[in-house]
């Protein structure tokens, strides 16, 4: 097993453009020599499966691989502390390193990351939760060395398939494979399983190109940006969970559809994306959307159940609707600026803020309202002219929040 001097295993987390470089010149400056085999374990919250995960993968590679691979958890600053577990690790698995992102989330960017502090020629990846069978690693290896670009884990040829998926499981999976296969043909269509989260590839194969990854399907952005010219496929059973919990929700298949629409329109999308953030803003629309429902549920319960005056309601369930956005907008949509922006003394100035510019978006939501439907459809479009307005109010909530409740200027320090 490789030597790691004990200052090198906890490495700091790059930083910069997501752009794996080519051997020797990774942003981590380490001086060990280059190993065949760099496998990432993006983790969070998962200090139960790490040991059990490790050991296992450390019997296979020992044998094959023997001081020439390196094991990286990229851990993301997980509460139950699984970096320091990994970091207790490293006596019993000397090829262990580990980098723990503290400001900074998300598999498919832990795993550039990892990649980006890795001295492999071949760099892969593996979940922690147990999900995905160490045994597939050295036939994904083989495939490499005999000449592949790109070895994917699959689910969906001989030798693969899931364990004990329900209908609702197997229909969401293959629906959006299926929309993938509608919108970049190209690229999903590579592979029988373009959202498998375990494979192996060539470092020059993916080197140089800036990745922008959305969500956890990290291979979509490899198929999509590296020069893949030869790919291969193994068979595995997709296991089920065994500790921990799972992490897809359905803001998974959200993220999947946004980054869909990426590598659909290309640097066209990037040039767009650098003006105006498509991807915020249609996270922003998701929460405006739930927001609907609260303001109607409170109106409900306070004019129709308690019997209180209608326009006190409404003002009450306004407000209700604002703080419930504000909550999901803060932990969703600007995650990544209220990580860095901790406390709650920052925290309530962001919802003043918030509070002040969504109220100024009712306003600005009659006055749209009324000249479009006074002055430009006339008085039979009323639900038309409404609508119009608030297209108009969210473009206007959303810009005017993140410029002022939700300001990356502030989170960096400048």
């Amino acid at each position: 097993m490789v030597s790691i001097p004990p200052t090198q295993r906890l490495l700091p987390s790059p930083t910069g453009p997501l752009q794996v470089a080519l051997l020797n010149r990774a942003i981590s400056p380490s001086p060990l020599a280059a190993v065949s085999l760099s496998l990432v374990i993006p983790t969070f919250n998962e200090g139960q499966n790490l040991e059990i995960l490790l050991r296992q993968i450390s019997g296979l590679l020992d044998r094959r691989l023997p001081d020439d691979y390196e094991l990286i958890v990229v851990d993301d600053d997980s509460p139950d502390g699984t970096w320091q577990t990994a970091l207790d690790l490293i006596p019993q698995f000397p090829c262990l390193r580990v980098v723990r992102r503290q400001g900074e989330r998300g598999l498919s960017s832990a795993v550039i990351r990892g990649w980006q502090a890795a001295q492999g020629r071949i760099l892969g990846v593996i979940d922690a939760d147990l999900q995905h069978p160490p045994e597939a690693l050295l036939e994904l290896f083989e495939t490499i060395q005999a000449g592949a670009d790109l070895a994917v884990g699959s689910r969906h040829v001989d030798g693969g398939g899931v364990s004990e998926w329900s209908l609702i499981r197997r229909f969401l999976s293959r629906g959006a494979q299926i929309l993938g296969l509608i919108l970049v043909p190209e690229v999903v269509g590579r592979v029988s399983d373009p959202m498998s989260g375990y494979f192996l590839v060539r470092r020059e194969a993916i080197a140089g190109p800036l990745l922008n990854p959305a969500g956890y399907k990290i291979l979509l952005e490899v198929l999509g940006r590296g020069q893949i010219g030869e790919i291969a496929e193994v068979g595995y059973v997709f296991q089920e969970r065994t500790e921990g919990e799972s992490k897809v929700t359905w803001r998974q298949y959200i993220d999947y559809l946004h980054h869909l629409v990426r590598l659909r329109l290309g640097k066209r999308f990037e040039r767009i994306n650098q003006r105006f953030p498509l991807g915020r803003f249609l996270r922003f629309g998701v929460v405006g959307f739930s927001g609907v429902f609260v303001d109607m549920a409170i109106l409900y319960l306070l004019h129709t159940s308690l019997g209180i005056p209608l326009t006190r309601s409404k003002i009450l369930a306004g407000e209700g609707a604002i703080i419930n956005n504000f909550i999901w907008n803060d932990a969703w949509t600007f995650a990544d600026v209220s990580r860095r922006q901790q406390g709650w003394g920052a925290r309530l100035k962001r919802f003043l803020k918030f509070n002040a510019v969504c109220l100024s978006g009712l306003v600005l939501n009659v006055i749209v309202l009324n000249v479009v439907y006074n002055l430009i459809f006339g008085q039979r479009w009323a639900y038309l002219a409404n609508l119009i307005a608030i297209a108009a109010v969210t473009l206007w909530n959303f810009w005017l929040n993140l410029k002022l409740s939700w300001r990356v200027t502030d989170a960096r320090g400048k």
